[in-house]
């Protein structure tokens, strides 16, 4: 059921798309539908004084002159529209948050730039709409634990397949692992990560994008690395792993030090999210990249070797 508001008065301002967008906005961020009936109604009182604020701030703006034709009722309701992309006046990107809340359907598309996506993702896509169900429809929303458990799996073979095809592609070039490691793979494990963070950047919880390309790099190292040593450990009766670099010392103090470049960056842009700072990132990044692969090829000898 859509949220309604009850008010004293009618106002033109509450139907224009800016004012019911950030109403809705607010409620997201503030009303629990599972809280108690009290602090809901508590909530909804104030969402009504600050429409009603608003109302008279409108009519304050327009020199007092109120339109005739808006009756005056004591009991008018007002339904609130939620916006099509989670920003205020935005319809771009609804027919996108349309498509994404709709099932999986492998039909041939209309445009040729969409066939041609068709076409590059459909080894991927096939698989899982053949093996997974779809719990975006309500007879399979029940089998949810199985599609989770089930793209973790495949996400494993994936990055199997994304592990060795790399492996392939340096040896045919002659471009060492270590490179390929710096460059492929961490780019291809980082799209996931930077597709997550632009959806939730979008809808306006910025914290939360920062905080998930963070986590999901000590996730990587805590958890990613050392679960598969373990493993091998078990399987080949806890036999070493030996991991060896030519500059791995090196690049471990480089990555400090980028570290403490990034803080500084970020505080000098008045920790705000803008180009200057993106601009600034890919430059830190190239840096750390060149003098990685330096290492790695002995142009630059690290004094530390592992």
């Amino acid at each position: 059921a859509k949220p309604r508001l009850q008010r004293e008065g009618s106002c033109a301002s509450l139907h224009n798309s800016l004012m019911r967008n950030s109403i809705f906005q607010l409620m997201i961020h503030t009303l629990d539908p599972l809280s108690d009936e009290g602090r809901f109604k508590e909530k909804a009182s104030i969402l009504h004084k600050m429409a009603k604020q608003k109302c008279k701030d409108d009519a304050a703006n327009a020199n007092g002159v109120a339109d005739k034709n808006i009756p005056n009722s004591t009991n008018v309701a007002v339904e609130v529209t939620p916006p099509m992309n989670g920003v205020a006046g935005g319809d771009e990107g609804g027919d996108d948050d349309e498509d994404e809340d709709q099932p999986l359907s492998l039909a041939w598309p209309d445009t040729n730039r969409k066939r041609l996506t068709y076409l590059v993702i459909l080894p991927i896509v096939l698989p899982l709409w053949i093996t997974l169900p779809d719990v975006r429809r309500e007879t399979s929303a029940r089998f949810f634990p199985m599609t989770f458990l089930g793209s973790i799996c495949w996400i494993a073979f994936f990055s199997y397949l994304m592990v060795w095809w790399a492996h392939q592609v340096g040896e045919t070039f002659w471009i060492t692992e270590e490179i390929m490691g710096l460059t492929i793979l961490a780019a291809g494990t980082s799209i996931p990560d930077l597709i997550t963070s632009v959806i939730v950047a979008r809808k306006g919880l910025g914290d939360m994008a920062v905080s998930s390309s963070v986590g999901s790099n000590i996730f990587d190292i805590t958890v990613g690395l050392p679960f598969p040593w373990l493993l091998y450990n078990i399987i080949n009766d806890f036999k070493p792993v030996e991991v060896s670099s030519n500059g791995l010392f090196c690049a471990i103090v480089l990555l400090f030090l980028m570290l403490l470049f990034v803080i500084i960056s970020i505080a000098a842009c008045k920790w705000k999210m803008s180009k200057f700072l993106g601009f600034l990132m890919f430059l830190l990044y190239f840096v750390f990249l060149i003098v990685s692969v330096m290492l790695e090829d002995k142009i630059i000898t690290c004094p530390v070797t592992v």
